[in-house]
């Protein structure tokens, strides 16, 4: 089963930009379909951001053309790049890695925008 951590999380001013890592363990990575989600405050968690084994992304409507979902196989970890940054964007951010039979979540980063 792969385990995964994120890490980057921070304070940071609306307009600003921060970047997220999500290591993972195991020798599979380049396999798995990996997610960002989120959970604000009193809210359900989202999804944000994915990007498949293949490569191919796709991102919630409230962050296309601010973030960007990566991946690096080799080094088995998994970005969002978050720019534009917004007080709504406030939220525990998550990191998933998925495939058949396993869906495997971290503890999530605290990200926080605001001045």
């Amino acid at each position: 089963q792969v385990q995964v951590v994120e890490s980057g999380g921070d304070l940071v001013q609306p307009g600003g930009s921060l970047k997220l890592s999500c290591a993972a363990s195991g020798s599979a990575f380049s396999f798995y379909d990996m997610a960002w989600y989120r959970q604000a405050p009193g809210k359900q968690r989202e999804l944000v951001a994915t990007i498949t084994s293949s490569g191919s992304t796709n991102y919630a409507d409230s962050v296309k053309g601010r973030f960007t979902i990566s991946r690096d196989n080799p080094k088995n970890l998994a970005y969002l790049q978050m720019n534009s940054l917004k007080p709504e964007d406030t939220a525990v951010y998550y990191c998933n890695a998925r495939i058949i039979g396993i869906n495997s979540w971290g503890k999530g980063t605290l990200v926080t925008v605001s001045s």
